[in-house]
């Protein structure tokens, strides 16, 4: 069996090439050239050596640099991406997710692939309040990275109903060890200036790396193709829990700041507009005070009655986790 990973370089594409590899099988890793990377990467580069693992540097927004890399493949994950980020134009997130997924896809069905599953997310469903929202719920992206994902996905279905057998997994809020993009968030809590928005009673979502590979891996296999399964932890938590939870682990007094949605929004915008100005990334964006001020709470239910999938990792379970691989790395 041969599987191709996009974004193999990536925190999710790697650790599903990882498990791959576990499993004994044969790994094409597709990475981005160099030159194209984002100096916000949210995994280092890699360094991975196996065997079975063969890499091959491809920009999926550039259709002629994938042309014939899939050839005799039996499996293929489409895993690259890019996550929200202030100072980003709209249309990069488009340029990648919409135009890479029908590059992907195209050269795919040309291959002859026999199974392909494509890496979105339940953002786009936009902020959920009420009972958690599940596949059926309609698309209502709300900011630039959420819409390009649900054009991705509206791009997959139309290959679906051509007869591309693409499967659509959605992990949420995925978090562990190597990654570096909630990095921010953990050490904002050490540092004791996390602070939650009007009083952290927002839900989210959050599955630990290892259930979100599980997942994603179960769709591959057993998932119908056109259809779409939710892989998320075990249970929504508040915002409150979130930084609370982090902080036991990190054996620091828990978080006591709050300010109303309106201040943190202001201070964001502010942050953003500075920082902009010298090229530099700001700890909180207008996106993120969004993230930290909404519901967003997911089923996975279909994804336990068709595929078999259960989270194994509660929140105290994978937090504990992470901060272990943070301090072996020396990262907080």
């Amino acid at each position: 069996m041969k599987i191709v990973v996009t974004g193999a370089t990536g925190f999710v594409g790697g650790a599903l090439v990882r498990a791959l590899l576990a499993e004994g099988q044969a790994v094409l890793g597709v990475k981005r050239p160099l030159r194209h990377r984002s100096v916000q990467a949210s995994s280092p580069p890699p360094t991975l050596q196996h065997p079975n693992l063969t890499w091959a540097s491809a920009d999926v927004t550039d259709s002629a640099s994938l042309r014939g890399l899939f050839a005799g493949a039996d499996w293929l994950i489409h895993a690259a991406g890019m996550l929200g980020q202030a100072g980003v134009p709209e249309s990069a997130y488009y340029k990648l997710h919409e135009q890479g997924t029908n590059n992907v896809l195209t050269e795919a069905q040309q291959a002859g692939v026999g199974r392909i599953l494509y890496v979105s997310s339940p953002g786009v469903l936009g902020p959920v309040s009420g009972p958690p929202a599940d596949e059926t719920a309609p698309l209502a992206p709300s900011n630039p990275y959420e819409r390009s994902k649900a054009a991705a996905e509206m791009v997959a279905q139309v290959h679906a109903k051509a007869g591309l057998p693409v499967i659509i997994a959605r992990p949420e809020f995925i978090y562990g060890p190597t990654d570096l993009h909630v990095l921010g968030l953990f050490r904002a809590v050490r540092n004791g200036r996390f602070f939650t928005i009007d009083g952290g009673q927002y839900t989210c979502h959050p599955t630990y790396i290892d259930d979100a590979v599980a997942g994603v891996l179960l769709a591959l296999r057993n998932g119908r193709p056109g259809h779409i399964y939710h892989i998320t932890g075990p249970q929504p938590v508040t915002f409150r829990e979130l930084g609370q939870t982090i902080a036991a682990a990190l054996g620091v007094p828990p978080p006591k700041l709050n300010l109303p949605r309106w201040l943190a929004w202001l201070g964001a915008a502010a942050l953003e507009i500075g920082l902009g100005l010298l090229k530099k990334q700001p700890p909180l964006s207008r996106t993120g005070v969004a993230f930290f001020s909404e519901d967003r709470c997911f089923s996975w239910q279909k994804a336990h009655n068709e595929l078999g999938y259960t989270p194994q990792f509660d929140l105290a379970r994978g937090v504990a986790e992470t901060v272990a691989w943070y301090r072996e790395n020396g990262l907080v």
